[in-house]
């Protein structure tokens, strides 16, 4: 394996999921690519969204104005050279895309050449589930390659 595709968010759990992608990617010698998808800017000012990371200017309706995806994209990239400088920046490469989260990961992964796809999972259940759906249970029905899925810890 020579390419380990990360996907985080914007959760607490994001740190984990970055270590544990990396300690895996640096086990097999390979290239690390962090991925982080941003979704319509409508979503950063719904209730399904929680502010943190930074992005509490985002949590108002005024989110769909002009140039507030570019704002998300800029947000996003600072976040993901964040996360590439505090697991050391070595063979490490970032990616942002935009739309629903699930495509988003699958289509980095197939245009990447990724190996393997490392992401977390909220492990939502019931009406959570049946609203907002499962991300990780997308890519994981639609993925060609091999994923490691990291649970969120119960608080």
């Amino acid at each position: 394996m020579k390419k380990v595709l990360i996907a985080v968010d914007y959760d607490p759990s994001a740190q984990r999921i970055a270590e544990e992608g990396y300690k895996l990617a640096a086990a097999m010698n390979a290239s690390v690519i962090l991925l982080h998808v941003v979704s319509d800017p409508t979503y950063y000012s719904s209730l399904n969204y929680s502010p943190i990371m930074g992005f509490d200017s985002f949590s108002n309706l005024d989110v769909v104005q002009s140039g507030a995806s570019d704002s998300l994209k800029i947000a996003a990239q600072s976040y993901l050279d964040k996360t590439s400088e505090f697991l050391g920046g070595k063979n490490i490469t970032s990616i942002i895309k935009e739309g629903d989260f699930g495509d988003g990961i699958l289509d980095a992964a197939e245009e990447t050449g990724a190996d393997i796809i490392v992401m977390g999972t909220h492990s939502r259940r019931g009406i959570d589930k049946i609203l907002m759906g499962s991300v990780a249970e997308k890519v994981l029905h639609h993925s060609t390659i091999p994923l490691f899925i990291i649970p969120k810890l119960k608080e």
